[in-house]
């Protein structure tokens, strides 16, 4: 026992030994005794710090436990300088990342709360403040980063000032990714549309589900997931449905060649009824409009006052029911292609395009 090894004997050796393992098993079973306390408390009380702090705890990681096992073992022992630095050093650098997972975790924590308050209120600050959750998470690794390198005994000013000019050269290298950066700045900041609105761009069309650093991911109503790179999406045209106050809706019909005058007169009138009856839509215009080749064509115009395009379709579809009824009463028929055949010897025949190879030639 008298035999020493970097100036301490093996009995001190000894005691060192044990005091790191014992207080390794003592910090994790402290660890495991706190995690387990915390459960049982969570499930009889919900309380969401509850939940943070055991997420806390479970982010405790199991190297900063032994370095810190190590550095109570060491200071029983009378080391050499530099080895009793390095250890130092390591603690230090550990005890930083530790850190940093905390408070990765606490900004995490404080995010989702603030964004489920404003997703449903403020659509635009919950965007924007899960961008600035991003670039906080982002400065507080650098912050760590800088004061572990500083411990480290490395000149932080000249390190920063090297990266201002590496930064150039990185720039230049990451022209993409920045150009993505920047763009999704723009969508934060500009809030062309925003998570939950229904937008079209070029042939894609859905709701956005997310805005991110570098694409935006749109689920289209075919149900599958568009991922659009942020930087090209500025560059085309956006439609944002969600912004849509009111829909102008234009739809046209042709009634037969044979409908009289006074009910052609009449049909404006019953078209203007029809759709002022409807709730939810404002009746424009209604008139007759064009003669068609088989047609006499009108054309209606009327507002819907919701941009629902499901209500849209329901009020669509009462309007057709409605004019199908309102023109069987008044004895007009709905044109349908037909073309009349002049046939020399013969009385004209109209008949459907689609009935054509039926046709038996009538004799005059």
């Amino acid at each position: 026992m008298d035999m020493t090894i970097l100036g301490n004997s093996l009995g001190t050796w000894a005691v060192a030994v044990f005091a790191g393992v014992i207080s390794f098993f003592l910090f994790c079973y402290a660890v495991k005794l706190v995690d387990k306390y915390l459960s049982m408390l969570l499930e009889r009380r919900p309380s969401a710090v509850t939940g943070l702090i055991l997420d806390l705890v479970r982010q405790i990681n199991v190297y900063f436990i032994f370095l810190l096992a190590l550095l109570i073992g060491s200071s029983f022992l009378n080391l050499p300088a530099r080895l009793s630095k390095i250890i130092s050093v390591l603690v230090i650098l550990f005890l930083l990342f530790q850190i940093g997972l905390w408070g990765d975790k606490v900004i995490s924590y404080w995010l989702n709360i603030k964004i489920k308050k404003k997703v449903t209120e403020d659509p635009s600050t919950a965007t924007m403040l899960s961008a600035f959750g991003f670039m906080g998470k982002l400065l507080f690794w650098g912050i760590i980063v800088l004061i572990g390198l500083e411990n480290m005994g490395i000149d932080v000013t000249t390190l920063i000032a090297g990266l201002g000019i590496g930064g150039i050269a990185v720039a230049l290298a990451a022209q993409n990714i920045l150009s993505d950066l920047f763009a999704s700045w723009s969508i934060v900041l500009d809030k062309p549309f925003l998570v939950g609105d229904f937008i079209v761009i070029d042939d894609f069309s859905g709701n956005v589900e997310h805005i991110g650093l570098k694409t935006t991911r749109i689920r289209s109503l075919t149900g599958e997931q568009v991922v659009i790179s942020n930087s090209d999406l500025l560059k085309c045209r956006i439609r944002n449905y969600k912004r849509m106050y009111e829909r102008r809706v234009v739809f046209t019909f042709g009634v037969d060649f044979e409908t009289p005058t006074e009910r052609l007169k009449e049909i404006p009138n019953v078209v203007k009824g029809v759709i002022a009856s409807m709730e939810g839509a404002r009746f424009d215009r209604a008139h007759f409009a064009s003669y068609g080749s088989y047609s006499l064509n009108f054309e209606v115009v009327y507002y819907v006052l919701s941009a629902d395009y499901n209500l849209y379709m329901d009020i669509q579809q009462k309007i057709n029911l409605s004019l199908l009824e309102e023109f069987k009463k008044m004895d007009v028929t709905l044109a349908y292609p037909v073309q009349t055949i002049y046939v020399a010897g013969m009385k004209p025949v109209s008949v459907s395009v689609e009935g054509l190879e039926k046709i038996e030639p009538k004799r005059g």
